[in-house]
């Protein structure tokens, strides 16, 4: 099939190679537009961009895919299918029915759970041990379009946002190529989504990532892994931010305040909360690099007693 691909970020680089390098011809990118970054403001580019560039696949980057210039760039592409992984725009009615096939969207959670902008960190924040991988026929909604293919990922006790984000990267570039072969074929069976079912996967930003010590280890642990690497969380300690990068939740009972520090070892300083106690194992103070809990203890002196936040 000829595959008009939408997507910006690297997750959707991994999907894109797949279908590259599968029996189906990406004819186009559509992806956002460059961004100034950085101190300097330089425009950079998306990673879809700099990864279709290399290929010389033809780039589209309109400012909004739905003005009438926009639709007709499209309707020329003369695409049977439209494949949208994490492009960051909404799409109309109008664009959906453009291609043969209609659009379908490599969504990062096993759907009708977390809809919405981020599945992946809002999957461990919230305790699952299991998401995934789906595949959908797209529709006028957020995320509510038939369901086409799956596929189940556990979460470790270990993974990070960025670590499930590049298992889920990789379970959706394999999916999204068995999904585009099976539509050829006509081998589909589209479920619709319980919407009863459903939850939402709110965007991110950096406020969500201040540490409140009035709640359980295990929550804030989760929020510590799930925000890692954006935006990261963090606490206050005499007046500078201290980032969490690592942390594990401890099952013991402690009638100190929350944000107590109870007490440092070589490896890592604990932390009491409202239920158990946080093991902080990785930091980064402000102005300073990342680093090992037990490097920023040497140079650092935090003792018994001392608060946080």
């Amino acid at each position: 099939m000829k595959v008009v691909f939408m997507g910006t970020p690297d997750l959707a680089v991994t999907v894109l190679d797949a279908i590259v390098h599968s029996s189906h011809q990406v004819t186009a990118v559509v992806t956002r537009e460059d961004k100034p970054k950085g101190r300097g403001k330089e425009l950079s580019k998306p990673p879809v961009k700099e990864y279709a560039e290399k290929l010389g696949i033809p780039i589209f980057q309109p400012a909004k895919i739905k003005t009438e210039e926009a639709v007709e760039k499209l309707k020329e592409l003369d695409a049977d299918i439209f494949v949208v992984a994490a492009y960051g725009q909404i799409l109309s009615k109008e664009i959906l029915n453009i291609p043969r096939y209609g659009c379908v969207n490599v969504h990062t959670s096993l759907l009708p759970k977390y809809r919405g902008s981020a599945p992946i960190q809002w999957a461990i924040i919230e305790g699952e041990k299991e998401t995934g991988v789906t595949v959908m026929q797209m529709d006028e909604g957020m995320d509510t379009g038939d369901i086409l293919f799956t596929e189940t990922v556990p979460i470790e006790e270990t993974d990070t946002g960025g670590s499930l984000h590049d298992k889920l990267a990789s379970a959706g570039a394999e999916l999204i190529v068995k999904a585009l072969d099976e539509i050829e074929a006509g081998n589909v069976h589209p479920v619709k989504q319980d919407d009863s079912q459903a939850t939402y996967a709110k965007m991110l930003n950096k406020l969500l990532g201040y540490i409140r010590f009035d709640r359980s280890a295990e929550e804030i642990a989760r929020l510590v892994r799930g925000l890692n690497p954006w935006p990261s969380t963090y606490t206050k300690f005499q007046g500078k931010i201290l980032k969490i990068w690592n942390a594990k939740a401890l099952k013991e009972s402690r009638r100190e305040e929350p944000g107590t520090v109870i007490r440092t070892d070589d490896d890592a300083l604990y932390v009491s909360t409202a239920d158990g106690v946080l093991k902080i194992t990785e930091v980064q103070l402000e102005g300073k690099r990342r680093m090992q809990a037990g490097e920023f203890l040497r140079g650092c002196k935090i003792k018994a007693g001392d608060s946080l936040g």
